[in-house]
């Protein structure tokens, strides 16, 4: 099984300013989301955690960890989709819906291109499910990320904004797939 969590909420989450490589911290209530889902996850039987390197990914995880002693392997393939020269914006401050369209794939200067992005994660996605076929493995990462680890195990691609499909997790919300397909 491939577990999927977005790490708990920070001050940017609330403001809907777009964070993608900057390194907020959780908030209070961040912190307080992880505390749920690792009591949410005690039952779960999890053989490896990877993990996004930055800072709120990170303490979800350990969170998350507390007292289980699970590996946690950090993997750079999982870190948030550059925004580039959007980062920090407010999502109203720029077509943040054509961002996230697959098939508009919007270049900006220095943004991660939405195809570049679904090539790495899809990769990444490729690797594990090989590599760690035999194990459940949980990944704590971002939004953006869950959008192409969705699209991955539903062998699909929706038309138009993908947040606005609905494709985004929220934080600390955990999505569960079999290593082909999603199951709940």
């Amino acid at each position: 099984m491939i577990y999927i969590t977005r790490h708990g909420q920070t001050d940017w989450n609330v403001q809907k300013k777009v964070m993608g490589r900057c390194d907020e911290p959780l908030n209070e209530t961040g912190l307080s989301q992880a505390e749920e889902t690792r009591v949410k996850l005690l039952d779960t039987d999890i053989d490896l955690i990877i993990c996004s390197p930055l800072l709120r990914a990170k303490k979800t995880a350990e969170i998350i960890n507390k007292d289980r002693n699970i590996d946690i392997i950090y993997d750079d393939r999982i870190i948030e989709r550059d925004f580039g020269e959007l980062e920090g914006l407010q999502t109203k401050e720029f077509d943040f819906d054509g961002y996230w369209d697959y098939y508009k794939n919007i270049q900006y200067e220095r943004a991660e291109n939405i195809q570049v992005f679904f090539k790495r994660i899809y990769e990444f996605l490729d690797d594990i499910t090989e590599k760690y076929k035999d194990k459940n493995v949980l990944l704590v990462a971002h939004g953006g990320v869950s959008i192409p680890v969705e699209c991955y195990f539903a062998k699909n691609i929706p038309e138009g904004s993908l947040v606005a499909a609905g494709l985004v997790l929220g934080n600390c919300e955990v999505r569960k797939y079999s290593k082909s397909m999603k199951l709940e």
